[in-house]
Parts: structure tokens; sequence; C-alpha cells
């Protein structure tokens, strides 16, 4: 793996960049990180990173027509990841299509593959959260993105590779190098102004208060910088099919707001607001990924970050420093 090119795609993006930093951090070097920064300060993720080469998406084809063959592995984690996202052309070219031709190549010429799925392919959750690929075709997405995610792994199910390739359902993924996703960055990094400038969190009551208070609806949120390991984990093995990436327990939004204020040293102060009715309708109030098939095949996997060791590590090391990881 040393002597030859590990490509990681969406290389400038938050888990992208985690990833080549976490693959320096093991010694490896010789790294073609491909993505379109465009009008972004995505290239701040870059900094203090050690690679071979940097390339467009664009052209990653026609430079893999030249040196496929000089290629270990390829972590595919490029993609328009914004759930709001309507062009569906755009998504099914972008997501699946450029998904598809990389899978192939990387199948003809030997090469280890790694993708990006999506917990969003769960849809409301209804259906649990399981990555058993036979309960693959009875998921339904709530939005194009996760569509275009949950068409790749029916496609590659189809196709019968998916014991020769990887794909990953992330869930909640926080942590430094997302100061770019807008609307879609975690929200630990939305909350800390809010609570730094006013020492307040604002949290919507419950919907279903029979089932969950206020503020004690569930997420599995998960640090990136295990995100990173867990990632880089599947290089060193021959295991195939689609696997969560998430800790395998529930966080309420309460306990994610006392690890914000315990972070930045503010006296706990939670305000809980009503939810608009426009987004009743698709609100989750549990999400949790199953991690038993990733443990099955990981029995030695290292314990993973608390949440209130992630948060103070996050805010103190990155957010209020404006460091990048």
């Amino acid at each position: 793996m040393h002597d030859r090119i590990i490509i990681v795609t969406g290389a400038a993006g938050f888990i992208g960049s985690a990833v080549a930093r976490h693959l320096n951090d093991l010694g490896y070097t010789r790294l073609l990180l491909v993505d379109d920064i465009e009008k972004t300060e995505k290239w701040k993720n870059l900094l203090g990173k050690r690679f071979e080469d940097f390339i467009s998406k664009h052209t990653l084809f026609s430079w893999l027509e030249n040196r496929a063959s000089e290629v270990a592995a390829i972590i595919h984690l490029g993609a328009c990841s914004d759930t709001l996202e309507t062009d569906g052309d755009f998504l099914m070219e972008n997501n699946f299509r450029y998904t598809q031709k990389l899978a192939q190549i990387a199948l003809k010429h030997d090469i280890r593959f790694i993708y990006a799925s999506s917990a969003a392919t769960y849809g409301d959750g209804s259906q649990g959260f399981s990555d058993d690929i036979d309960l693959l075709e009875e998921l339904r997405p709530l939005n194009l993105y996760g569509f275009s995610k949950h068409l790749f792994d029916l496609w590659a199910k189809q196709q019968g590779i998916l014991d020769q390739i990887v794909g990953l359902k992330y869930f909640n993924v926080f942590g430094p190098n997302e100061n770019h996703k807008g609307h879609m960055a975690s929200m630990v990094y939305k909350m800390l102004p809010k609570v730094t400038n006013e020492g307040v969190v604002h949290l919507f009551k419950s919907t279903e208060p029979d089932r969950f208070g206020d503020g004690d609806q569930c997420r599995d949120f998960i640090y990136v910088k295990d995100v990173a390991k867990m990632t880089c984990g599947f290089l060193f093995n021959n295991i195939g099919g689609i696997f969560n990436i998430g800790r395998g327990e529930p966080t309420t939004w309460n306990q994610l707001a006392s690890a914000l204020f315990q972070a930045t040293g503010k006296k706990q102060n939670i305000q809980y607001v009503e939810m608009p009715e426009a987004l009743k309708k698709q609100y989750q109030n549990y999400t949790c990924a199953d991690m038993n098939r990733y443990l099955k095949k990981h029995h030695n996997q290292a314990p993973l970050t608390s949440i209130n060791d992630a948060v103070i590590d996050y805010v103190q090391g990155y957010l209020l420093k404006d460091k990048t990881w």
C-alpha cells in the first residue's frame, strides 16, 4: 500500500480531508486528492496535508486511463451531499453514474474500492437502520440525495459486486473541517456562536411527548476523527458489503447541548422552541446505526471518542482557534 497510490475523492471536503489527514498520520503520502474547490473555502482543509497531486473530478478518468496500475485503492467520498438539492439530473450524473464508472474501473484493475453511501437512504427510519443488504429494496429515501445514493447501492447489489467493494453509510458526523458546509454543517458548529455570544441553545420541543421529552430526541452522533479511522480500516482487509458508520448508540440533543456548554465553560441554558410546521412532517425523532455487522467484522475496534470528549476537542482545539485538522 505504501508503494502505490491511494485516491481520495471529495478530498477537500469534510470527511475526505479528515481521511487524508488520518492517512498522513499512518505514514501514507502517495495520495492523489480529487475535488473541485470552486469559490469555497475548502482549500483550507488541505493545509498541512501531504499528497502527491491534486486534480479535478473532471480529469480523474483521463488520469486513470494512463496510471490505474499504480493505484492501490480509491476512497470515493466526492458527491453532492446537499439534502435540499432539487436538480435530479445533476444528482444522478454526479452521485450515481460517476460512482458507477469509478467502481467499474476499480474492479477492472483490481483496485480496492470504498465509497460513501449514506444514512439518508434509510428515509424516515420506519424500516429501521439495518445495513443488511437483503433489506436494501425496502428502503425509502425521503430526498433526491438519498435516492441517488440508494440507487448505486441497488445497482451494485444487482451487479453482484457488493462482496468486492465497500459502501459506508455515515450517520451524524461532526468535527473539524466542516466550516464550508453552510446549512449542511453539524449542529455543534451552528450552535456555538449562540452559546458564545448569547449563552443560550435553542432546541425544538418534542412532537412526540409520549416518547421523547423536549430535547430528548436522539441522533447517532459520531466524531469525524473516528469516522476517518473506521473508513481507512477497510484499506487493510478484503471485507466487502455495505456498513453503517456510527457510534451505535443514541445521543439526545440535550446531551449534545450540555457538552457544548461544558466545552465553552458557559452555564447551561437550554430553551425549547416550537418546531416549524413544515419541518414536523419530515423530522426524525430518533436515529441510531445498527452496528452489529460492522462489529462482527472488526472485533478489535478501538473505543470511539465519547460525545463529551469529542465536542470538547472540536470546540477547544479547532472552532475557537479557527483551525483545521
